[in-house]
């Protein structure tokens, strides 16, 4: 933080306050997001011993299941008893996506990124995505050093997620498509921190001001979801350089591991001894009390004797009947689509009425195979209270809310490494825990 910032701390105001001025003064000029604002907390949040220890087992826990996802596809694809799997995750994409996802080049090439999406319940931490391409990191990253200024022991400490994002892309170029410009200016900040320390000359490009050629050679962070490739300029001339050789994106080019399918399939009965075996006992476990129990939600008619596990229905149909408590439940877009992303595919069953929740039934078992959704259950936030600053009032106020916590690991050479912890913290009578103007973005700290 400039020291011109901090010497407004002298004010007469509450010191609640001046911390608020002070977050607010340290903002770049033009902000972190495009034509995005939230509300400001003078501290960060507060979690216990408990939440900061399961945060932390996770980061190892959710590399490992992303390595078992990654084996798994492979196997699919050679496996004649496992071909399932691979159609189930490829279905939908063009012919030239699935090639491209098994090219030899990248076989065991992972995201070196993750960032799972927690909700923060009664009874502990529940994972709702695996980003491997996350928004955020800048954002973190600025929140981290700013709220560090103020004396705050944020997890990950006051230069994590540069420190984190230096080591496993030392010398990206940030590739940052049409779709994902809102984060542009994040991403901005970001090469320019890491480029102060070292005289590096990390650059944030866009596709369309490229010419193929002036990545040549080169190591680039794809900032866009594979999904989006059409609509990105020069993108069959770069995967090819990239097939080549002749330029290296990561996040490797793999859409079968932008697929939120993944935390249907790891609760399939028919893979329930492929994930005992890849994974240690110990992740194995956490991952259970942590991903919600789900399932795709494929079409395809059951045998008259079956059900679908814990629901005790034979027809996606009976579900429509459900009543308010049994429609506690998410139906959501697995991947590939533009409504993948934030919360534009996701329904709530018990937010809905009786027929918009038969409604999306039939969109999500009518999108099948083009696009499959998956079903998962519904873990409520817990109710906090957090100081907000009220910009109508002027005054510091407590806030009723729940929390998503993302935190960010970056993978390098086998070892996870927490980054830092964004929580987004919304007023407690939502459900959907993400970003508005009504909402707070802050970092976590240790209770």
């Amino acid at each position: 933080m400039n020291p011109s910032h901090l010497e407004e701390l002298a004010s007469p105001e509450s010191e609640q306050l001046q911390r608020v001025k002070a977050v607010r003064a340290a903002m770049p000029e033009g902000g972190m997001f495009r034509d995005k604002d939230w509300q400001v907390s003078p501290s960060a949040l507060p979690l216990p011993a408990d939440v900061v220890k399961r945060i932390h087992a996770l980061g190892p826990a959710t590399a490992a299941f992303q390595a078992a996802c990654n084996r798994l596809y492979q196997d699919a694809v050679d496996d004649p008893s496992l071909h399932w799997v691979a159609r189930v995750l490829d279905q939908g994409k063009p012919e030239r996506m699935v090639a491209l996802g098994r090219n030899a080049r990248w076989k065991d090439a992972l995201p070196r990124v993750i960032r799972p999406d927690l909700v923060w319940t009664e009874t502990g931490l529940s994972i709702t995505e695996l980003d491997n391409l996350p928004g955020g990191i800048g954002l973190t990253g600025w929140m981290g050093q700013t709220y560090a200024a103020l004396g705050e022991d944020v997890l990950g400490g006051a230069a994590g997620m540069l420190d984190g994002f230096d080591r496993v892309f030392p010398n990206h170029d940030i590739l940052v498509s049409r779709e994902a410009a809102d984060y542009e200016p994040e991403m901005a900040w970001l090469t320019g921190q890491l480029n102060a320390r070292d005289g590096g000359g990390r650059r944030v490009l866009n596709p369309w001001s490229i010419q193929p050629q002036d990545l040549q050679g080169k190591d680039v962070y794809r900032f866009f979801e594979l999904w989006d490739t059409d609509n990105v300029e020069h993108a069959e001339a770069l995967l090819s350089m990239a097939e080549a050789g002749e330029l290296r994106f990561t996040p490797p080019m793999k859409p079968y591991l932008e697929e939120k399918l993944w935390l249907a399939l790891f609760w399939s009965p028919a893979l329930r001894r492929w994930w005992e075996a890849a994974l240690r006992a110990d992740h194995l476990q956490l991952l259970k009390e942590s991903i919600p129990y789900g399932w795709t939600l494929d079409p395809t008619a059951l045998p008259l004797h079956a059900e679908w596990p814990r629901l005790g229905i034979h027809d996606w149909q009976e579900m429509k009947r459900f009543g308010s408590r049994e429609r506690e439940l998410v139906v959501k877009i697995s991947g590939w689509s533009e409504k993948s992303w934030g919360s534009r595919g996701v329904k709530i069953g018990h937010d809905l009425p009786q027929d918009e929740w038969a409604e999306a039934i039939d969109e999500a078992l009518q999108s099948y195979p083009g696009n499959p959704y998956l079903l998962q259950r519904f873990h409520r936030a817990r109710v906090l209270t957090q100081p907000r600053h009220d910009q109508a009032s002027g005054r510091i106020v407590p806030m009723q809310c729940r929390a998503r916590l993302c935190p960010y690991y970056f993978v390098h050479e086998g070892e996870v490494t927490l980054g830092g912890v964004l929580a987004t913290i919304v007023p407690a009578d939502k459900k959907l825990l993400h970003g508005m103007r009504d909402g707070v973005m802050i970092p976590c700290k240790a209770k």
